[in-house]
């Protein structure tokens, strides 16, 4: 999953993008308001996590403009305004939800998760595909009696195949969903990794779940 950051606080913005990297998400950082609706319009991404209260434009004005240029994205508007007016014309701008200063970073992750499941009916904190599951929560995957502790990236990784089952991904698909917009596509990066995962969850299983299309990228998923 990958997030845009658009604050302009630095302590406030670092905070938040290490917190969501350590919890697996590919996260970018813009300090005003023109540069991130134009990165928000020019990029792929998951959700928008957005400052009210930006130094040349309010995130009124970003989100209303975003959804002008039909950049369908969930927008978490953050502000120290509590006011209901403030919240009212957030979420008519077309922010998904608002989240009032300060708050506890559990709460930002917990509002994240729930933007992130809308459309997408009746899952909970596990994915499935045969018999691997994946929970959201504690990041572990557990395939017939054994269970995994993955890291970040392997994680994200990993969530992003197990949501895109049977789908062909290149890496260039790869890289811009797990990875930020520094990701180099010459890296070896995304078959380090692709590596990495079928040690822990195809490794001694009888049907293989990650599977190379040559030339193209990756497929995950039970092949008939």
């Amino acid at each position: 999953m990958r997030i845009l950051v658009i604050e302009d606080n630095p302590k406030m913005a670092a905070g938040i993008e290490r917190g969501l990297r350590e919890n697996g998400y590919a996260v970018d950082v813009s300090h005003t308001g023109f540069e991130g609706e134009d990165l928000a319009a020019g990029g792929q991404y998951d959700a928008i996590v957005l400052d009210l209260m930006l130094p040349d434009r309010d995130g009124v004005e970003v989100c209303r403009n975003l959804r002008r240029r039909s950049v369908d994205v969930k927008v978490l508007m953050l502000t120290a305004l509590s006011s209901t007016e403030d919240k009212v014309s957030g979420l008519d701008a077309g922010a998904d939800d608002y989240l009032t200063k300060p708050f506890e970073f559990e709460e930002l992750l917990a509002r994240l998760r729930a933007l992130l499941r809308r459309g997408e009916a009746s899952e909970g904190r596990v994915i499935k595909c045969d018999d691997l599951e994946l929970d959201l929560y504690t990041r572990v995957a557990t395939r017939g009696e054994t269970s995994e502790e993955l890291s970040n990236k392997e994680y994200a990784l990993l969530e992003y195949l197990m949501r895109n089952q049977n789908r062909v991904l290149s890496r260039a698909q790869i890289g811009e969903k797990v990875w930020d917009m520094n990701f180099d596509p010459g890296s070896n990066v995304i078959d380090v990794y692709i590596s990495a995962l079928r040690k822990k969850i195809d490794r001694g299983f009888e049907r293989e779940l990650i599977h190379t299309v040559k030339g193209a990228g990756y497929r995950f998923g039970i092949m008939e």
